[in-house]
Protein backbone atom coordinates (compact mmCIF):
# COMPACT_ATOMS: atom_id res chain seq x y z
CA UNK A 1 0.00 0.00 0.00
CA UNK A 2 1.27 3.45 -0.95
CA UNK A 3 1.98 5.60 2.10
CA UNK A 4 0.61 9.12 2.43
CA UNK A 5 2.22 11.92 0.44
CA UNK A 6 3.21 14.87 2.60
CA UNK A 7 2.83 18.04 0.58
CA UNK A 8 3.74 21.70 1.09
CA UNK A 9 2.54 24.61 -1.08
CA UNK A 10 4.45 27.86 -1.64
CA UNK A 11 2.20 30.39 -3.36
CA UNK A 12 1.69 34.09 -2.62
CA UNK A 13 -1.56 34.45 -4.61
CA UNK A 14 -4.45 33.48 -2.37
CA UNK A 15 -6.84 32.30 -5.10
CA UNK A 16 -4.19 30.14 -6.78
CA UNK A 17 -3.20 28.73 -3.40
CA UNK A 18 -6.80 27.87 -2.49
CA UNK A 19 -7.38 26.28 -5.89
CA UNK A 20 -4.35 24.02 -5.49
CA UNK A 21 -5.31 23.16 -1.90
CA UNK A 22 -8.79 22.17 -3.15
CA UNK A 23 -7.32 19.80 -5.75
CA UNK A 24 -4.86 18.27 -3.30
CA UNK A 25 -7.48 17.75 -0.61
CA UNK A 26 -9.47 15.62 -3.04
CA UNK A 27 -6.60 13.13 -3.15
CA UNK A 28 -7.08 10.51 -0.39
CA UNK A 29 -3.37 9.86 0.15
CA UNK A 30 -2.29 13.51 0.42
CA UNK A 31 -1.51 15.24 3.71
CA UNK A 32 -0.93 18.99 3.40
CA UNK A 33 1.12 21.21 5.70
CA UNK A 34 0.69 24.96 6.31
CA UNK A 35 1.39 26.94 3.15
CA UNK A 36 4.20 29.43 2.53
CA UNK A 37 3.78 32.80 0.84
CA UNK A 38 7.48 33.63 0.38
CA UNK A 39 10.65 31.73 -0.43
CA UNK A 40 12.05 32.44 3.03
CA UNK A 41 8.94 31.08 4.70
CA UNK A 42 9.07 27.99 2.48
CA UNK A 43 12.58 27.15 3.66
CA UNK A 44 11.52 27.45 7.30
CA UNK A 45 8.50 25.20 6.76
CA UNK A 46 10.60 22.68 4.83
CA UNK A 47 13.05 22.38 7.71
CA UNK A 48 10.18 21.93 10.17
CA UNK A 49 8.10 19.41 8.21
CA UNK A 50 10.40 17.82 5.57
CA UNK A 51 7.60 17.22 3.03
CA UNK A 52 7.82 14.65 0.25
CA UNK A 53 6.52 17.08 -2.38
CA UNK A 54 6.64 20.87 -2.74
CA UNK A 55 4.39 22.79 -5.13
CA UNK A 56 5.94 26.23 -5.51
CA UNK A 57 5.39 29.30 -7.61
CA UNK A 58 8.30 30.28 -9.82
CA UNK A 59 7.83 33.96 -8.94
CA UNK A 60 7.26 35.04 -5.35
CA UNK A 61 8.04 38.24 -3.43
CA UNK A 62 11.70 38.44 -2.46
CA UNK A 63 13.38 35.09 -2.99
CA UNK A 64 12.13 33.35 -6.13
CA UNK A 65 10.78 29.82 -6.10
CA UNK A 66 13.80 28.62 -8.07
CA UNK A 67 16.26 30.12 -5.57
CA UNK A 68 14.29 28.69 -2.63
CA UNK A 69 14.34 25.25 -4.27
CA UNK A 70 18.12 25.46 -4.75
CA UNK A 71 18.62 26.27 -1.07
CA UNK A 72 16.33 23.44 0.00
CA UNK A 73 18.27 21.04 -2.22
CA UNK A 74 21.43 21.99 -0.32
CA UNK A 75 19.68 21.33 2.99
CA UNK A 76 18.22 17.95 2.12
CA UNK A 77 20.16 14.89 3.32
CA UNK A 78 18.18 11.67 3.08
CA UNK A 79 16.09 12.55 0.11
CA UNK A 80 15.44 15.70 -1.86
CA UNK A 81 11.74 16.60 -2.03
CA UNK A 82 9.98 16.41 -5.37
CA UNK A 83 9.51 19.91 -6.77
CA UNK A 84 6.46 20.83 -8.84
CA UNK A 85 6.66 24.39 -10.15
CA UNK A 86 3.56 26.46 -10.77
CA UNK A 87 3.43 29.49 -13.05
CA UNK A 88 1.00 31.54 -15.09
CA UNK A 89 3.46 31.69 -18.00
CA UNK A 90 4.87 28.64 -19.73
CA UNK A 91 7.98 30.68 -20.64
CA UNK A 92 9.05 30.23 -17.02
CA UNK A 93 8.71 26.47 -17.16
CA UNK A 94 12.35 26.04 -18.21
CA UNK A 95 13.40 27.57 -14.87
CA UNK A 96 11.87 24.57 -13.14
CA UNK A 97 14.43 22.24 -14.60
CA UNK A 98 17.35 24.16 -13.13
CA UNK A 99 16.63 22.27 -9.91
CA UNK A 100 15.51 19.04 -11.59
CA UNK A 101 11.83 19.66 -10.93
CA UNK A 102 9.73 16.64 -11.84
CA UNK A 103 6.93 18.69 -13.43
CA UNK A 104 5.29 22.08 -13.71
CA UNK A 105 1.68 23.25 -13.75
CA UNK A 106 0.20 26.27 -15.49
CA UNK A 107 -2.27 28.53 -13.70
CA UNK A 108 -5.24 28.42 -13.68
CA UNK A 109 -4.96 24.71 -13.01
CA UNK A 110 -6.46 22.11 -15.32
CA UNK A 111 -7.65 19.16 -13.22
CA UNK A 112 -6.74 16.52 -15.80
CA UNK A 113 -3.21 17.97 -16.04
CA UNK A 114 -3.02 18.04 -12.24
CA UNK A 115 -3.97 14.35 -12.06
CA UNK A 116 -1.19 13.49 -14.52
CA UNK A 117 1.26 15.28 -12.23
CA UNK A 118 0.00 13.33 -9.22
CA UNK A 119 0.41 10.08 -11.14
CA UNK A 120 4.01 11.01 -11.91
CA UNK A 121 4.65 11.88 -8.26
CA UNK A 122 3.29 8.55 -7.04
CA UNK A 123 5.39 6.66 -9.55
CA UNK A 124 8.56 8.46 -8.46
CA UNK A 125 7.76 7.94 -4.78
CA UNK A 126 7.26 4.22 -5.38
CA UNK A 127 10.61 4.01 -7.17
CA UNK A 128 12.26 5.90 -4.32
CA UNK A 129 10.82 3.47 -1.78
CA UNK A 130 12.20 0.51 -3.73
CA UNK A 131 15.73 1.96 -3.59
CA UNK A 132 15.54 3.39 -0.07
CA UNK A 133 17.86 0.71 1.29
CA UNK A 134 20.70 2.25 -0.67
CA UNK A 135 20.61 5.22 1.74
CA UNK A 136 20.86 3.06 4.85
CA UNK A 137 24.07 2.60 6.82
CA UNK A 138 25.75 -0.77 6.67
CA UNK A 139 27.30 -0.81 3.21
CA UNK A 140 30.41 1.29 3.75
CA UNK A 141 33.95 0.46 4.65
CA UNK A 142 35.16 1.26 8.17
CA UNK A 143 38.01 3.78 8.32
CA UNK A 144 40.63 2.66 10.87
CA UNK A 145 42.01 6.13 11.64
CA UNK A 146 40.90 9.65 10.84
CA UNK A 147 43.28 12.57 10.34
CA UNK A 148 41.67 15.86 11.35
CA UNK A 149 43.10 19.35 10.81
CA UNK A 150 42.01 21.65 13.63
CA UNK A 151 43.80 24.69 12.16
CA UNK A 152 46.93 24.35 14.31
CA UNK A 153 47.76 20.66 14.19
CA UNK A 154 46.78 17.34 12.64
CA UNK A 155 44.90 15.14 15.11
CA UNK A 156 44.60 11.38 14.64
CA UNK A 157 41.24 10.03 15.79
CA UNK A 158 39.81 6.55 15.97
CA UNK A 159 36.25 6.68 14.58
CA UNK A 160 34.95 4.62 17.50
CA UNK A 161 36.08 7.39 19.89
CA UNK A 162 33.61 9.83 18.31
CA UNK A 163 30.18 10.32 19.88
CA UNK A 164 28.86 12.85 17.39
CA UNK A 165 29.75 15.90 15.29
CA UNK A 166 27.91 19.19 14.80
CA UNK A 167 28.70 22.47 12.99
CA UNK A 168 29.46 25.45 15.23
CA UNK A 169 30.11 28.85 13.68
CA UNK A 170 32.90 28.27 11.13
CA UNK A 171 34.11 24.90 12.41
CA UNK A 172 32.76 21.43 13.03
CA UNK A 173 32.84 20.26 16.64
CA UNK A 174 33.76 16.58 16.90
CA UNK A 175 32.71 15.32 20.33
CA UNK A 176 34.93 12.43 21.41
CA UNK A 177 35.68 10.40 24.54
CA UNK A 178 38.71 12.65 25.14
CA UNK A 179 36.98 15.97 24.56
CA UNK A 180 35.93 18.24 21.71
CA UNK A 181 38.04 18.61 18.56
CA UNK A 182 37.33 21.64 16.38
CA UNK A 183 37.86 20.84 12.73
CA UNK A 184 37.83 22.96 9.60
CA UNK A 185 36.14 20.06 7.80
CA UNK A 186 32.50 20.55 6.95
CA UNK A 187 30.07 17.97 8.28
CA UNK A 188 29.67 16.56 4.77
CA UNK A 189 33.44 16.23 4.37
CA UNK A 190 33.75 14.55 7.75
CA UNK A 191 30.98 12.11 6.91
CA UNK A 192 32.75 11.11 3.69
CA UNK A 193 36.05 10.61 5.51
CA UNK A 194 34.48 8.40 8.15
CA UNK A 195 32.80 6.29 5.48
CA UNK A 196 31.62 3.95 8.20
CA UNK A 197 28.58 1.78 8.84
CA UNK A 198 28.55 3.14 12.38
CA UNK A 199 27.78 6.76 11.56
CA UNK A 200 24.38 8.17 10.67
CA UNK A 201 23.08 11.64 9.80
CA UNK A 202 20.11 12.04 12.14
CA UNK A 203 19.60 15.64 11.04
CA UNK A 204 21.25 17.95 8.53
CA UNK A 205 23.38 19.35 11.39
CA UNK A 206 24.23 16.16 13.30
CA UNK A 207 26.38 13.13 12.49
CA UNK A 208 26.04 10.47 15.18
CA UNK A 209 27.86 7.26 16.09
CA UNK A 210 25.10 4.63 16.21
CA UNK A 211 27.05 2.59 18.75
CA UNK A 212 26.51 5.25 21.42
CA UNK A 213 22.75 5.67 21.19
CA UNK A 214 21.12 4.93 24.55
CA UNK A 215 17.48 5.55 23.59
CA UNK A 216 15.16 7.02 20.98
CA UNK A 217 12.16 9.02 22.19
CA UNK A 218 9.28 10.54 20.16
CA UNK A 219 9.06 14.32 19.95
CA UNK A 220 6.49 15.93 17.62
CA UNK A 221 5.37 15.89 13.97
CA UNK A 222 7.04 12.52 13.44
CA UNK A 223 10.44 13.67 14.72
CA UNK A 224 12.38 12.15 17.61
CA UNK A 225 15.26 12.75 19.97
CA UNK A 226 18.08 10.34 20.70
CA UNK A 227 20.03 10.21 23.95
CA UNK A 228 23.68 9.21 23.82
CA UNK A 229 25.68 7.18 26.33
CA UNK A 230 28.25 9.95 26.93
CA UNK A 231 28.61 11.49 30.40
CA UNK A 232 26.34 14.40 29.47
CA UNK A 233 23.72 12.03 28.04
CA UNK A 234 23.51 14.40 25.08
CA UNK A 235 20.15 14.69 23.35
CA UNK A 236 20.21 15.04 19.57
CA UNK A 237 17.27 15.70 17.20
CA UNK A 238 16.22 13.18 14.58
CA UNK A 239 14.34 14.53 11.57
CA UNK A 240 11.14 12.87 10.38
CA UNK A 241 12.79 11.39 7.31
CA UNK A 242 15.87 10.20 9.20
CA UNK A 243 13.75 8.62 11.93
CA UNK A 244 12.18 6.17 9.47
CA UNK A 245 15.57 5.00 8.24
CA UNK A 246 17.06 4.89 11.74
CA UNK A 247 14.31 2.63 13.05
CA UNK A 248 14.83 0.32 10.08
CA UNK A 249 18.54 0.14 10.89
CA UNK A 250 17.85 -1.11 14.41
CA UNK A 251 15.34 -3.66 13.14
CA UNK A 252 17.99 -5.41 11.07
Amino acid sequence: MMRNLHVLIAEDEQLAREELEFLLNKEPDVVTYPSAETGEELIQLYVEHEPDVIFLDVQMPGMSGVEAAKRITNLAYLQQPLFIFTTAYDTYAIDAFEVEAVDYLLKPYDESRFLKTMKRIRKLMAQSKDTAGQNMPGKKHQTAKLLVDDGERMVVLAPDSIFYAVPSKRVTEIHTKDGIIESRLTLNELEKKLDSESFFRTHRSYLVNLNYIREITPWFNGTSNITLTDKQQTKIPVSRGARKVLLEVFKT
